[in-house]
Formats: C-alpha cells, sequence, structure tokens
C-alpha cells in the first residue's frame, strides 16, 4: 500500500471526521441545521430583509390579511396586526430576540452548571453531596414555574426572563458533567496527571473537561430549543420581552383575542417558534447520535 493511501486511511479513521460523517449522513440532523442557519441568517440581516419598521404602526392598514387571503396585499406578504405593524417585520426581528435570548440564558447555564459540575464530580465528598443536593432541589421544580417565580421577584423584563431561564438550567448541565468526570476521573490519564504534581485546575479543566464535550455539546442544542419555548412562554405571560418588543411569544399573547376574527395575526409567529424548536431538536439528535458511539450502526 502507498504512502498516500496509507494517510488517506488514517484520516479516515480519525474520530472526529468519522462523526462529522456520521452527522452528514443523518438526513434529519441536516435538514435540522438548515433551519437553524436560515434562522441566523435572518436574525443576522433582521434590518436588511425586513420590509417594515417592526414597531411603527398603522391605523389605515389594521389586520390586512396575507397575500394568499382574499383582500391581501404584497405590501405586507403576512399580513398585519390589529395596530397597522408589519407581522413578516416583526417575524425577522422576532428572531433576532429568541436566538438572542437562547444564547445568552443558555450560555449562562453553560458556564456555571460546568463549573458546578466538574468541581463537584472532581473533589466528590461533602463538597459533592452539597452542591448536587442543591442541584437536586432546583430540579424539583418545574423549570417554567421556577423560572415564573425568579421573574416575579426580579421584575418582568427580557433581560430577567434571559437569567432565569439560565438559573433553572444549570443543574442540567451539572448533572450532565459531574456524571462525566466521575467517569473521567478513574482514566489512567488523570492518575497521571496527578502523579507529575499538576495542579487541579489544569487536571479538571485542561486535561479532564475536554474529553466531557460531546454530551456537553448536544445538551447545549437541545437547551437552546428550550430556551426558546421558555422565553416564548414567559413573554406570553407577561413576564418576559414587553411591548412593543416584537418577540414572538409576545406577539401570541397580544393576538389571543384575534383567533377567530385574524387567526394569521396569532397563528404566524407560534409557527416560527414550531421551526425553531424543531431545527435545533433535530440537530440536537443528530449530534446525540453521531457522539454517542453506541447509538451508531
Amino acid at each position: 500500500m502507498s504512502k498516500k493511501n496509507t494517510n488517506k486511511k488514517t484520516l479516515d479513521r480519525h474520530p472526529m471526521l468519522e462523526q462529522l460523517s456520521q452527522l452528514w449522513r443523518n438526513k434529519t440532523a441536516v435538514a435540522g441545521l438548515i433551519i437553524i442557519v436560515i434562522f441566523i441568517m435572518v436574525a443576522i440581516f433582521a434590518p436588511y430583509i425586513s420590509p417594515h419598521d417592526p414597531i411603527e404602526t398603522s391605523l389605515y392598514d389594521q389586520l390586512k390579511p396575507p397575500v394568499w387571503y382574499e383582500g391581501g396585499t404584497t405590501k405586507n406578504l403576512l399580513g398585519t396586526d390589529d395596530l397597522g405593524r408589519d407581522i413578516l417585520s416583526r417575524l425577522i426581528y422576532g428572531a433576532r430576540i429568541s436566538l438572542l435570548v437562547s444564547v445568552i440564558s443558555v450560555s449562562l447555564a453553560f458556564f456555571f452548571g460546568t463549573l458546578i459540575g466538574a468541581v463537584s464530580g472532581y473533589k466528590k465528598g461533602w463538597i459533592d453531596n452539597i452542591t448536587m443536593r442543591i442541584m437536586d432541589i432546583i430540579l424539583s421544580f418545574p423549570y417554567i414555574l421556577l423560572a415564573i417565580v425568579i421573574v416575579a421577584y426580579l421584575g418582568p423584563s427580557l433581560k430577567n426572563a434571559m437569567i432565569a431561564i439560565g438559573i433553572t438550567y444549570i443543574p442540567r448541565f451539572a448533572r450532565i458533567v459531574r456524571g462525566s468526570v466521575l467517569e473521567e476521573c478513574e482514566k489512567d490519564y488523570v492518575t497521571a496527571a496527578r502523579a507529575i504534581g499538576a495542579n487541579e485546575f489544569r487536571i479538571i479543566f485542561i486535561a479532564i473537561l475536554p474529553n466531557c464535550l460531546g454530551p456537553l455539546i448536544v445538551q447545549t442544542t437541545l437547551n437552546f430549543a428550550s430556551a426558546i419555548l421558555d422565553a416564548a412562554a414567559l413573554s406570553f405571560l407577561g413576564l418576559g420581552a414587553q411591548p412593543p418588543t416584537p418577540e414572538w411569544g409576545a406577539m401570541i399573547a397580544q393576538s389571543r383575542s384575534l383567533i377567530l376574527r385574524a387567526s394569521w395575526v396569532m397563528t404566524l409567529p407560534g409557527l416560527a417558534i414550531l421551526f425553531a424548536v424543531l431545527g435545533f431538536n433535530l440537530l440536537g439528535d443528530g449530534l446525540r447520535d453521531a457522539l454517542d458511539p453506541r447509538m451508531r450502526d
């Protein structure tokens, strides 16, 4: 066998390349990735692709139907709401808000959850017992109920909603990281690092945590979907984004009374939430299949 073929075979066997290949062969994961990329591009270029100002009202354009309805016009492709605001423009800017909320809240949970889980799993003993019992207490509450309590205490706002969602997600990351760290601590490379006198910070965050990224990546992706749903729920209850912010959950809440008279005002934001959550869930399932050797064919 030539040297060129040997190198090619070695590359084909590289774990990362195998995982990427496995992910690419998963059609549902690719579909989810495409959906997510579309939403990200829409959020980034919102000021350039939005046909109207999302908070501009017009008393002359109230409740205009979408273009496919009888009486719909091309000026407002997806119609307008009861204040004459263009729904397409509000959906486009809503993608920016929903993605921003999910990224910030999940990043907050990822940082603190990973820190707590890593230290708890490595130190064990009374530190592990105390931190995990606190995580169990948080997990004993329904996520959305705990988020409502936190936002009610801090005050209704989009910023406080992000903080509340992040706090409720911390135990998810902490438990996953703790379990992975406990497993990794039994391996030879950790024993060798301790034997040569490596400090605990280096062992935990440089040696152990990189080997725990698989389940963390999957959990992060799935939590993006959950964060979008929870943010919409808080805004629907009036505890998240406040009017006139074009947030999908708030748009649904403001149009509840119009469900029979102008169904598109409430249906279209709901479809936006559905597809955004679906994209992250499909990608998360695909990542789980690619990163977990037990799920491979």
